[in-house]
């Protein structure tokens, strides 16, 4: 006959070693690319924590506008470190069990500020290994959320990269193997609408993928004077630096960016009619319609 007494003992060791394993190995959820949202109204919402890079350089652009391009020759630079896309963003953390949020709120951190904390420190260590003063992270969907980059480093600088809204359609439109316009135009509307919120709303330095490419020297002049660091010839000779892998998810890959060399920006067709408000934005950007 079984002994309760052990059986007792074994459904407690049992689910003992369940939250044992709860506790290293979370049970996995879908984590969505976007970021958390704030806390519902009346939620405990976290101070803001010291941060380690107090004013790292976001670079805000759409999709297909040259921002690999733009990464590499900053990063050319002896003071600056530009690497592939980090997409912190993407990165989250996990409050695992229901007491896990008391135990933050203790230490004054909510789920968003760990999540501030955890980009901040991957800035900082990545700052560390190259050895440079100023850092920049140029990952476009950054352009999505820069209300929450803004609150997360009230000091951080910003690059607005535009290019013509028609050139950025051709170009997405050619990458795609069957691609749909309607999306297109939809996803380069809402990138879009994004910058022209940040171009109007943050203290950036405002360039054009076209005058990049067409006048590198004078465009990454005004960038180093923006970052208050010395300009430096051998930023335009990109291809003599190590930038690291160039591969999907992680930047532009194609040949023109492997080649080393500043090549002509892609013009917009003058004979392709925009969606209305892409016309607009066109317009208040500095592009003929």
């Amino acid at each position: 006959m079984r002994d309760p007494r052990m059986s007792a003992i074994g459904k407690g060791l049992r689910r003992r070693g369940r939250l044992m394993a709860q506790a290293v190995s979370p049970p996995r959820r879908t984590l969505n690319a976007m970021p958390a949202q704030r806390q519902a109204e009346g939620a405990y919402v976290a101070p803001r924590a010291p941060r380690l890079v107090r004013s790292p350089v976001f670079v805000l652009s759409s999709v297909r506008s040259g921002s690999t391009l733009l990464r590499v020759l900053l990063n050319s630079h002896s003071q600056v470190r530009a690497p592939h896309e980090m997409h912190l963003r993407t990165v989250h953390v996990q409050l695992s069990r229901e007491f896990t949020g008391d135990a933050m709120r203790e230490l004054e951190l909510d789920k968003q500020e760990l999540e501030h904390v955890l980009w901040d420190r991957v800035l900082h260590l990545e700052l560390i290994r190259s050895g440079k003063d100023v850092i920049v992270d140029k990952t476009p969907p950054n352009t999505l959320i820069w209300p929450r980059l803004h609150r997360c480093w009230p000091d951080a600088r910003y690059i607005v990269l535009l290019r013509h809204p028609g050139a950025v359609i051709a170009s997405l439109a050619a990458r795609r193997t069957d691609p749909d316009l309607d999306e297109i135009h939809a996803e380069v509307l809402n990138y879009s609408e994004k910058l022209e919120e940040a171009r109007t709303h943050l203290d950036a330095h405002v360039i054009t993928y076209e005058r990049l490419t067409a006048d590198p020297e004078a465009v990454t002049r005004g960038l180093c004077a923006y970052l208050d660091v010395p300009w430096e010839s051998t930023m335009l000779d990109y291809g003599a630096h190590d930038h690291g892998t160039f591969r999907p998810q992680l930047g532009d890959w194609s040949s023109e960016i492997k080649s080393g060399r500043v090549q002509a920006a892609r013009q917009a067709d003058p004979t392709v009619e925009l969606p209305s408000r892409l016309q607009e934005l066109a317009k208040a950007w500095g592009y003929p319609i």
